[in-house]
């Protein structure tokens, strides 16, 4: 047996071990080369190729409730949504422990030992939701800076870079820009989509989403770790507007977006997500879009409804790679029938996602790692500091606070 044969044999040993809640030994860097521009991807036709012209069929998961919180998902109670958590938390510590506190929550949320985690399960990619007040304190550009006085985005460089080592491509999910770019709390803020507003505030929520993007794209261009940028997570979710409309607002911002990012890295796989119908988007190549992925979302109730809502874009979109960014059968529709469909399609994919806290979440199909029973929530309105601290410690860590939910094994595993 060759040296590459043994270390796939021991892989598939220990990911076996991992799945049946064992110990697992951390994935060894030295076991892979990390990424080289031999592996920056971009589309050909409907695929996703590397540089050596090889096709890279993407299947990940999201790492939701990291970067960005929800409250069905995040450690925490009493707040609505994670701007709301910003605020209480400033309003009863001020800004500087405000902050603390949330770095301490994002330092144990993910860490290095779940990223090889995910490289054991066969995961090829991650999608990392954030948004703008990762990097500004408010929505009108007061940046946040390092401990050098620059602009910080150290988060997303550590997360691209201990995936480079690892072999793990990472697409940058704007989850919440600034002004938002819908109502729902998934974006950061609930009820306050302005991102489109035909107002002079509007216009200056566009122009920090350019800057935000710009200096992203400069940051990451030419990285072979980044697969693509995906520049808005769910534009006009539950706005209450019409087909017409949301076409409307989607091309224009879209298009903006697109220009900020290509006018300083001609080279990275751009996203652009059509929600919740394929009429929501332009045809890529009326607009003059080059090297462009569209994606879908879909949490349907039935295998019919889920199969011609997988259908329809593979047959309006034409020559353009698909992406289900994110996924989840309801009611009737089953994980088998999903699959079966997403393969036949050749969608690239990920799982939301890939841990979770809440209510009966250390069993869900929702996630990978799901809380286990009896697990702490931060309270934001009435828990101290220290006891917020505690909570969002080291028990917030994978290994500690969290079980293995069966949902890989059971519906994933067979799929990568």
């Amino acid at each position: 047996m060759n040296f590459k044969k043994f270390i796939s044999v021991i892989l598939a040993a220990v990911t076996v071990f991992s799945t049946f809640g064992f110990s697992v030994t951390s994935f060894s860097a030295e076991t892979e080369t990390g990424f080289t521009q031999d592996d920056f991807l971009k589309t050909k036709g409907t695929k996703i190729v590397n540089s050596k012209g090889e096709t890279v069929r993407l299947k990940g998961v999201n790492l939701g409730s990291w970067m960005i919180w929800e409250d069905w998902l995040s450690p925490y109670e009493e707040v609505a949504d994670h701007y709301d958590v910003i605020e209480k938390l400033t309003e009863r510590f001020g800004e500087e422990k405000a902050y603390e506190l949330m770095d301490i929550y994002m330092d144990n949320w993910i860490t290095e030992k779940d990223l090889d985690e995910i490289k054991l399960m066969g995961f090829n990619c991650v999608r990392v939701p954030f948004w703008f007040r990762n990097f500004y304190y408010d929505d009108n550009g007061r940046k946040i800076l390092d401990e050098n006085g620059e602009w910080d985005f150290s988060r997303l460089e550590w997360i691209v870079e201990e995936c480079s080592k690892r072999r793990i491509y990472v697409v940058l999910d704007m989850h919440g820009a600034v002004g938002y770019q819908n109502d729902a709390s998934h974006s950061g803020k609930k009820d306050s989509c302005s991102l489109y507003d035909d107002t002079e505030q509007g216009e200056r929520y566009r122009e920090l989403t350019d800057e935000l993007w710009r200096e992203i794209a400069t940051r990451f261009n030419g990285n072979p770790a980044v697969a693509m940028y995906d520049l808005l997570n769910e534009p006009m979710c539950d706005v209450p507007a019409d087909e017409s409309a949301r076409r409307k607002n989607n091309t224009y911002i879209y298009n903006r977006l697109y220009k900020t990012v290509r006018s300083v890295d001609s080279s990275h796989i751009i996203t652009m997500e059509s929600i919740w119908s394929v009429w929501a988007l332009p045809q890529s190549f009326l607009m003059g879009w080059r090297n462009v992925v569209y994606q879908v979302h879909l949490y349907d109730r039935s295998n019919k409804y889920f199969n011609r809502m997988a259908f329809l874009p593979k047959l309006f979109f034409f020559n353009v790679p698909m992406m289900m960014g994110e996924f989840y059968p309801h009611g009737t529709a089953t994980w088998d029938n999903a699959f079966k469909t997403i393969d036949a399609l050749n969608y690239n994919w990920f799982l939301w996602t890939y841990k979770a806290t809440g209510h009966g979440m250390w069993s869900s199909d929702w996630c990978l790692r799901g809380s286990k029973d009896g697990f702490e929530r931060a309270k934001i309105e009435t828990d101290s500091y220290e006891e917020i601290a505690r909570k969002w410690g080291e028990c917030l860590r994978t290994e500690n606070g969290f079980r293995d939910t069966g949902h890989y094994s059971k519906n994933v595993q067979a799929h990568l």
